[in-house]
């Protein structure tokens, strides 16, 4: 997998090559450093600070995966919705996670990080103050929340301790609430609907 690291700190920038080049990613670049020029990536890791419409139409087939730096969370969550943002990663994600964000995202499907969620949900002025999304119900909330971070019915089944057939139908439940025909829309919705 291309990975282009445009991260406004250097150290972090060159840190989080390493760490890649050391697991495997042997086609990681970070911006400034070297000739980047021809180099196509699949993924964009960017922060708030290096990312702007310059970035993102410099790579226009790249899939952009943002990393919270530590900045409150209005400001991650008004940059995703005024960016083509395909994943955001929070501060405190492990490498494992990492890796599952690079790939999911590098396959076309959207990472959120389960405490950005939260804030959509719940700080954002969603979640009514009787705990409901229009009558959506605390479990139907919960595999919101696991769809919005990239997981299978599968792994949400598991994750939850239900059989992937009830997960599979409140699913279908939430897409009928949403009016939404897939996973991507769904999260969308979610997000649009601050």
């Amino acid at each position: 997998m291309r990975i282009l690291i445009h991260i406004g700190n250097t150290l972090i920038s060159e840190a989080i090559r390493q760490l890649l080049t050391k697991n495997g990613y042997d086609e990681v670049m970070v911006h400034g450093q070297g000739n980047t020029n021809g180099y196509v990536p699949e993924v964009v890791l960017t922060d708030i600070s290096t990312i702007n419409e310059k970035l993102i139409a410099g790579y226009p087939s790249a899939k952009i995966l943002l990393m919270d730096t530590g900045v409150d969370k209005e400001r991650i969550i008004t940059t995703l919705l005024s960016y083509k943002i395909h994943g955001i990663l929070s501060t405190d994600t492990e490498f494992p996670l990492l890796k599952k964000a690079l790939l999911v995202v590098s396959q076309g499907q959207v990472w959120i990080d389960n405490s950005t969620v939260k804030t959509f949900l719940h700080e954002s002025g969603i979640v009514s103050k009787a705990g409901k999304i229009n009558g959506i119900t605390s479990r139907e909330k919960e595999i919101i929340e696991y769809v919005c971070q990239g997981y299978t019915n599968k792994e949400i089944a598991t994750r939850l301790i239900l059989s992937e057939h009830t997960v599979k139908a409140h699913l279908n439940r939430i897409f009928k609430k949403f009016n939404a025909t897939s996973r991507s829309k769904l999260i969308t919705l979610v997000m649009n609907s601050k």
